[in-house]
């Protein structure tokens, strides 16, 4: 299947392109920065990044198996000395790294044609790149719930006596706090009897009687005299 065969075609033929990507990769590795279009430089990241990988599968392999690596290296960059110095010297500066070995920076239009300008260059071993400015949020840990105790049937038991024996003290306080109050509203409620009212009205009038008497026996006295 020839899928993404046609990412990086640059407007040229194949002779072309792979002659274009040594000489580009060449002076990479020589220089460690060129300047170049965006689209080239694009088209050339992964191609020189693949060369680093091969040093570094050289670095650990069996002297057979890196003179193996090292000649398909010199196949592809086309010049013996650029690679000897990478698989010898510069490989060490790569050799903690997963991935990512080169770096492009925009620069803008160029003034001529109005080619996208870009610059490429290596990563040194001491660069830690760029801090991300956004802040990871912390997850909240979920509170781990603790096992649920078996309860014993003696103690249901004594709960539901608790339970059973609270309401009935209750009521036994509420009624003997409403007697008292039941008590004293009845006697303020108790209307005076007929009996008790007719004496009262019977003893003033008794006593009303002794002074008309004293009062008509007086008058008597005036006119006799």
């Amino acid at each position: 299947m020839r899928h993404r065969k046609h990412s990086h075609q640059l407007g040229v033929k194949k002779e072309h392109r792979v002659a274009l990507m040594a000489n580009l990769a060449t002076a990479l590795l020589k220089h460690g920065r060129i300047q170049t279009t965006l689209p080239k430089a694009k088209a050339l990241r992964p191609f020189v990044e693949k060369i680093i990988t091969l040093a570094k599968k050289a670095k650990a392999a069996t002297p057979e198996r890196a003179l193996h690596l090292r000649r398909l290296a010199i196949a592809r960059v086309r010049d013996k000395s650029v690679v000897h110095n990478l698989f010898e010297t510069r490989v060490e500066e790569f050799l903690d790294r997963t991935g990512g070995y080169t770096r492009i920076y925009k620069l803008g239009a160029r003034i001529g044609d109005a080619a996208e300008m870009a610059l490429i260059e290596l990563i040194d071993a001491s660069d830690e790149g760029y801090k991300s400015s956004h802040k990871k949020k912390a997850r909240k840990s979920k509170a781990k719930t603790a096992p649920a105790q078996p309860v014993s049937e003696t103690a249901v038991e004594e709960a539901d006596s608790e339970d059973s024996a609270e309401p009935a003290a209750e009521e036994v306080e509420s009624k003997e706090s409403a007697e008292p109050v039941a008590d004293s509203v009845a006697e303020a409620k108790e209307p005076e009897s007929p009996q008790e009212s007719g004496s009262e009205t019977q003893g003033e009038a008794e006593e009303a009687e002794p002074d008309e008497v004293d009062a008509s026996s007086e008058g008597e006295a005036e006119k006799k005299e």
